[in-house]
């Protein structure tokens, strides 16, 4: 596909760097949160929701404490749709304040959420019930704070890099989520950690969600926007028109995505219980997914400059091959038992396709779409593609979980995720690339 021609700078005072940055700043603060909320939540699922709320045998109970997991992810359009509408119309900051209230609201109550010895059926409800909340708020998250941010670095030729800002969250946030369970798991015993002490990481993150609030109410919204709706140009149903319009681009957009929300529920979600059974005890897998976030991080940086440097396609075609290719040797490494395999496993399937691939999505899908609508095609796109990817994948794998065994299991969902990553190519060739494209 053709490349979408380059323009002048748009009109009228850009930002400097300094507001750039600030704006920057506000948008990860506020991700980070989320991203820590709804990272330790997969982390507890995979390892402690089984026993506490469902009182079904071995697999059986792993298996629906990950269902729940997913349900949270297919509940994100919802929230694209609702906050996008809000993000064009009233502004990208008041929509992502609103988010982050509900989040914080939400994991503090499944942090309160007594267990099934404690209140019976009711305790699986009321866990699905804060899930789909918490799920609803994360669906604002991702595309919102990308457009707040790539529109303000509108005029930048590091667009990229700028955006990149708003996925730096993901292993930032995978690094404290990690960092904290491994910490609160060193204060206890394992059974006072299943028993009460996993509930401690909830209340800090409703907590650190305040901090996040004052820091994102005190910041500027967009340059782009503020244009825009100085001109008039905001629409009555943003949400609405976008699935009209644009039909095709969101799907074509949401196919990157999920083959992304497949990767991580692959190499975190499942590939965290994977490594217990394959008999990695204590803390170790934790440690391994510390690792690998740490170099996601260094991965997502040298993306996002080689998106800016060379463009946004050759950056997520790259993600996308390796993924491809690693799904099942992944899981040959793990089953060595040797941590330093493990490790490299989780470096390369996570850290890479994951951290790398992620250099260039935020700006992907804001470039993809104008003004009067970029928040909520964004979002769209992102959060539809966790309904068919990141969240029907861990319902889909618990069931293959059950039916198989965790030893088996894994070369079904690994076949699965690599349809995924050859339905990503496809998206990718056929969208047009958007490097020094101008936003209007």
């Amino acid at each position: 596909m053709s490349t979408l021609a380059a323009a002048p700078p748009i009109a009228g005072t850009a930002p400097s760097q300094s507001q750039i940055t600030k704006v920057a700043i506000a948008s990860i603060v506020g991700s980070v949160i989320e991203q820590f909320d709804f990272l330790v939540t997969g982390v507890i699922a995979a390892t402690v929701w089984g026993g506490l709320y469902f009182k079904l045998p071995g697999l059986a109970a792993v298996a629906a404490a990950i269902s729940v997991y997913g349900i949270g992810i297919i509940i994100r359009p919802v929230g694209a749709y609702i906050f996008g509408h809000i993000a064009d119309r009233r502004g990208r900051k008041d929509a992502l304040v609103w988010a982050l209230v509900l989040m914080g609201v939400s994991t503090l109550l499944i942090g309160l959420t007594p267990g099934y010895d404690s209140i019976g059926v009711a305790a699986p409800i009321l866990l699905i019930v804060f899930r789909l909340v918490q799920g609803i708020s994360f669906g604002a998250e991702f595309g919102t704070a990308a457009t707040w941010v790539v529109e303000q670095a509108a005029n930048s030729k590091y667009r990229a890099f700028w955006g990149a800002w708003v996925g730096f969250a993901i292993p930032i946030g995978l690094l404290l989520g990690f960092g904290s369970v491994i910490f609160t798991k060193s204060l206890m015993t394992p059974e006072q950690f299943n028993a009460w002490g996993w509930r401690v990481l909830f209340f800090i993150g409703f907590v650190v969600a305040i901090v996040g609030l004052i820091i994102r109410t005190r910041t500027i919204d967009s340059y782009l926007f503020e244009q825009h709706r100085a001109k008039g140009g905001v629409l009555e149903h943003p949400a609405r028109d976008v699935w009209r319009e644009m039909p095709g681009t969101i799907l074509r957009t949401s196919l990157v995505n999920a083959m992304f929300g497949g990767a991580f529920f692959l190499y975190f979600v499942f590939g965290t219980s994977y490594m217990k059974a394959a008999g990695f005890t204590g803390s170790t897998p934790e440690v391994i997914g510390l690792i690998a976030a740490a170099f996601m991080l260094v991965f997502m940086i040298i993306g996002a400059l080689l998106a800016d440097a060379i463009n946004r396609r050759t950056v997520l075609l790259i993600a996308a091959g390796v993924f491809f290719v690693f799904a099942i040797p992944y899981f040959y490494l793990v089953n060595t038992g040797s941590f330093l395999l493990a490790t490299v496993a989780e470096v390369i399937g996570f850290g890479f396709v994951f951290g790398f691939g992620y250099g260039a999505i935020p700006t992907f899908y804001t470039e993809n779409f104008p003004t009067r609508y970029r928040a909520s095609g964004a979002s769209a796109g992102y959060q539809v593609s966790q309904a068919y990817g990141g969240g029907l994948i861990p319902i889909i794998a618990g069931a293959l979980l059950s039916k198989f065994g965790i030893h088996q299991a894994y070369i079904y969902i690994g076949g699965l995720v690599m349809l995924y990553a050859l339905a990503a190519i496809v998206a990718i060739i056929m969208t047009p690339e958007t490097k020094g494209a101008r936003l209007d």
